[in-house]
This record gives structure tokens, C-alpha cells and sequence, in this order.
């Protein structure tokens, strides 16, 4: 015949408990990942950034995602968004990458998401350098910057 149902019941439980761990660690590593990855990249790029008199801001929902706003007056685009987000009810660090850029001006806006440096195994994500982070940061507002230049209005 079949498993005892208790047997399988507690099997259930067993599984249950393994699912709501693997959130609960996913949420710490991502959380590691803004602590010690991105919060400095943001830092450090947002100190260079004021050099050129461009005004940033890092803005966080703990566990969920970290966004890099930067303001850049007269280049083309206003407004420039990076968030890099946690999916809800992740089991591994497979973050999402949202762009957005903006420019209020003449009401142009353009918005992508995509899987975050998905060329980089999720292992190694705790692993990154700032600069890499930085690095595509840049690659995205250059991309963005092209893109709403030569969009059709």
C-alpha cells in the first residue's frame, strides 16, 4: 500500500520548515549583500558623483531592496534609478535589477527590469567588488542616457 499518513505528515512539516529556513537565510545573505557590497559601491560612487556637483541619494526597505537615485541636472535624464531587489519568497539570492530613468522636462520616462548581473552565479554574488557594482551602475545610465536620447518622441 502506501506511507503511514503520519509518516507523511511529518515529512510535509519537515519540508515546510526547510522552505521557510532557506527564506530566512536568503533574506541575511541579502541583507550581507547591501551591508558590505552595495552600500559602499553607493557611497562611493554617490562621494565621486559630488565632485561633479550631481546629487544622490541610497534609499533601502530592509530584506526587500536598495535603490541608488541619482539626480543628474541638464545631461538628458533628471532622474536616474538603480534597485536591486530581493524577490518575495526568494530560496536563493537571484536578485532583479529594475532601472528607471526620467526625465521630467518633457515627461519621457523609461523603465526595465531584468535578472541582476546574470552573467554571475548567485554564489559568487556575495563575493563582488564595489567596483564591479560600480562599473554597472555606469553601464546602465550610459545605456539609459542613449536610449532616451535617440527615443521618438
Amino acid at each position: 500500500m502506501g506511507r503511514d499518513w503520519k509518516e507523511n505528515l511529518s515529512e510535509f512539516f519537515e519540508e515546510l520548515r526547510i522552505i521557510e529556513e532557506s527564506k530566512k537565510e536568503t533574506i541575511v545573505k541579502f541583507e550581507q549583500f547591501c551591508e558590505f557590497i552595495a552600500e559602499p559601491a553607493f557611497e562611493s560612487l554617490g562621494k565621486e558623483l559630488s565632485e561633479y556637483r550631481v546629487t544622490s541619494k541610497i534609499k533601502k526597505s530592509k530584506g526587500k531592496w536598495i535603490a541608488f537615485q541619482v539626480n543628474f541636472k541638464n545631461s538628458g535624464i533628471e532622474r536616474f534609478e538603480y534597485i536591486i531587489s530581493l524577490p518575495e519568497n526568494a530560496l536563493e539570492l537571484k536578485l532583479r535589477l529594475r532601472i528607471v530613468g526620467k526625465n521630467t522636462g518633457n515627461k519621457k520616462r523609461t523603465e526595465h527590469e531584468e535578472q541582476f548581473m546574470e552573467a554571475r552565479r548567485t554564489s559568487d554574488l556575495l563575493k563582488l567588488k564595489k567596483e564591479d557594482l560600480i562599473h554597472d551602475v555606469i553601464e546602465h545610465y550610459r545605456d539609459i542616457i542613449f536610449k532616451m536620447q535617440t527615443q521618438p518622441e
